[in-house]
């Protein structure tokens, strides 16, 4: 079984906690994961990708998935686990610990460190997945990016019928836009809207991470609901 080594990677998380700006971390405790951290519903996540040995997937702004990614499409498969340039202006520690996992013996993961609006995707990849970060591509942090060049360049990364999946925190129905920046949220109806635009079609909607008593108000980082947020989960397939 690949794997990126638990020790370095652990170190990766535990930095990326403080890292608010790009809601690097999203969990209370640093230095767990999808393999660990049973509130992240790794299984089902992984599930829901429908990642199986020998895929390729692409992890954008790679964190808390890559180990659970490795092991899901074992030595035969990749992981590319991409952390943007401007992530890595803003905390240098993180490409080092993350080059190191990935020269690990057995590792089947690749990082890349390419601006966001350069992003080098191989091409044919079966899959492609964001997580709690989708909205910060609206931030000045990441730019802003130009999201519809971002999300065109995912759509030609991946092969017919591959799948892009998005899991975010959800913001009140018809926020508005800076909403991203204020709370950490997106209007799911905005991420929808930007897959339509780049030729995905939406494959599937998971409740498995939704929380009916998040009223979408408060930034993702307030104690009362760090942790807790209510997640959407969309998994947009590229037409054969």
């Amino acid at each position: 079984m690949n794997r990126i080594a638990a020790p370095i990677f652990a170190g990766l998380l535990l930095c990326a906690a403080g890292a608010a700006p790009i809601a690097l971390a999203q969990v209370p405790a640093a230095g767990v994961d999808a393999l660990t951290d049973p509130t992240m519903k790794g299984p089902e996540v992984i599930a829901f990708i429908g990642l199986k040995p020998g895929d390729k997937v692409a992890d954008i702004i790679a964190g808390r998935f890559v180990r659970a990614e490795s092991q899901a499409v074992g030595p035969k498969g990749k992981v590319y686990a991409v952390m943007p340039a401007e992530v890595i202006k803003a905390h240098p520690e993180v490409e080092g610990m993350l080059r190191a996992g990935a020269a690990a013996p057995g590792s089947n993961i690749v990082v890349s460190t390419d601006p966001i609006n350069a992003m080098a995707l191989p091409k044919g990849l079966d899959a492609v997945f964001i997580r709690q970060n989708y909205h910060d591509l609206y931030d000045k942090f990441m730019g802003p990016a130009d999201v519809p060049a971002f999300d065109k360049a995912v759509y030609a990364a991946l092969k017919p019928g591959g799948v892009f999946v998005i899991l975010d925190h959800a913001a009140a129905s018809g926020a508005p836009d800076n909403v991203t920046e204020t709370l950490h949220r997106i209007d799911i109806a905005r991420v929808k809207a930007d897959m339509a635009k780049a030729g995905f079609k939406l494959d599937a909607e998971s409740a498995i991470l939704a929380n009916p008593a998040d009223d979408h108000t408060k930034m993702v980082f307030n104690p009362a609901i760090r942790g807790k947020t209510d997640q959407f989960l969309l998994r947009f397939k590229k037409p054969r």
